[in-house]
């Protein structure tokens, strides 16, 4: 039996409620939480040049160097969030995107820094292999892969193009997504957006541009997009939205082949992709690993209603993944703003963050995945009061803009965390940067969901 045909058969037969195109809410119980503060550095390598031994220098207003540490406060809105920049050393931030190891331990990574091209060309770029001690509740980094480029294989210039060492910053790529392999790694990445290959020193071997079918795609941000010299004359065409490139990056069991999910829709005559029902869809493409190619062939995951973007990916099995989905909101709700934007409220809470879980099949190629099933990150049950932060009243909940890694542990928990967009978001209070969480959920009914 095809595993289209076997889906197609189990959603016959649940309840009602349960076909909807979002499939049914499961639920998902706290069993442990580790908390790195939100403030905590990476010293730079050695050999690093200068430059690099401090980070946040163009994080000001004007985008123009500031080199007083902590003159530039952080701000989520009109919310100070605390902390300053810049900062001395590399901020352990960020987190975008986890794989969990056969030895119990996780590879992660900080993506580009500061939240956008222009800001973050001193922000290092950097893989870490982490143990979370659900019992203590704390991270233990036991080790970081600083990204390079000495073999100048980024056909633009970096950041550092004259050192000798050309460490890789978030100016050159906006990494987002990690599967780590046998030979080093590979790493999705936005401002192409491109598949990009790491050996095991993080030194860059191979970079793909993304191609669905035989359309490229490319973003604002890449580095061929250049502005007109006339303003009379046309813009340069891209067709997927700024920081709309591969937020997820599953590997196949067998290691095979990769799947890029994008975080945005592909524009196609100006209009975004949607389902046949009139959802709004993000492509996931497939790439061959033993030839290098983009396969030609694609799926799309529909948007359930409210969700603005995907934050992370990964396959459980063949035919099977887990996507965290969510809306661009932070806070909760009874801590709103009644009416116009203020310090003291949030201005746009969260409503909707989840983990799904979803099908694809070959019979489904070209079409959208069949979503299984999910559950809701604003609603964690936490009868044993196992949070150290973010608990209340028996419930766990995860109130910040961006979730940004989820796995499977074993057959009946997952690992969940935030991206902390340091020192910016505040979802968790009003008045400090959110600090990185990782979570254990035990989340056996989704796992087992057909």
């Amino acid at each position: 039996m095809s595993a289209g045909l076997l889906v197609t058969l189990c959603l016959s037969v649940l309840p009602a409620a349960a076909q909807s195109g979002d499939g049914r809410e499961f639920p998902a119980t706290l069993a442990g939480q580790v908390v790195l503060a939100a403030d905590s550095i990476v010293p730079a390598p050695d050999d690093a040049p200068d430059a690099l031994k401090s980070a946040g220098t163009f994080t000001g207003a004007t985008r123009r160097r500031t080199l007083e540490p902590g003159s530039v406060p952080g701000m989520d809105g009109l919310r100070p969030t605390g902390f300053a920049t810049p900062i001395e050393g590399q901020s352990l931030q960020g987190f975008s995107g986890i794989k969990a190891m056969q030895d119990g331990t996780y590879w992660t990574m900080s993506d580009n820094g500061f939240g956008a091209k222009a800001n973050s060309a001193d922000a290092m770029l950097m893989l870490h292999n982490v143990a979370l001690d659900w019992e203590t509740g704390t991270l233990d980094r036991r080790e970081t892969v600083f990204l390079s480029d000495p073999n100048a294989v980024a056909p633009f210039p970096i950041a550092m193009e004259g050192t000798p060492t050309r460490y890789l910053t978030g100016a050159d790529f906006d990494v987002e997504s990690i599967q780590p392999v046998e030979d080093g790694f590979w790493v999705g990445e936005e401002f192409g957006p491109y598949l990009l290959k790491f050996d095991r020193q993080g030194r860059l071997k191979a970079m793909h541009d993304t191609m669905i079918g035989d359309t490229a795609v490319s973003s604002p941000d890449h580095p061929d997009l250049r502005l007109p010299a006339d303003p009379a004359s046309p813009m340069p065409a891209f067709n997927l939205k700024r920081s709309g490139g591969f937020e997820g990056l599953a590997l196949s069991p067998d290691g095979a082949k990769l799947y890029g999910l994008l975080e945005g829709p592909v524009f196609v005559d100006g209009q975004a992709e949607a389902t046949d029902d009139g959802r709004d869809a993000l492509r996931i493409v497939e790439f061959d690993v033993a030839s290098n190619e983009w396969t030609g062939r694609s799926w799309l995951y529909p948007l359930a209603e409210g969700a603005t973007a995907i934050g992370d990916f990964n396959m459980i099995d063949d035919s099977h993944a887990l996507v965290i989905e969510r809306d661009g909101g932070a806070g909760l709700q009874d801590q709103a703003c009644a009416g116009e934007p203020a310090a003291d409220c949030f201005a746009t809470p969260a409503k909707l963050k989840r983990v799904a879980k979803i099908a694809m099949s070959d019979e489904s190629v070209g079409g959208p995945v069949a979503k299984l099933g999910y559950i809701d990150l604003l609603a964690i049950e936490d009868p044993d009061a196992k949070a150290r932060q973010g608990g209340a009243n028996g419930r766990y909940t995860m109130p910040f803009v961006t979730i940004e890694n989820v796995d499977r542990v074993d057959e009946t928990h997952i690992v969940v965390g935030n991206d902390n967009n340091f020192p910016f978001s505040a979802g968790r209070s009003l008045t400090k940067a959110d600090d990185n969480e990782f979570v254990l959920l035990e989340a056996g009914e989704l796992l087992r969901a057909e």
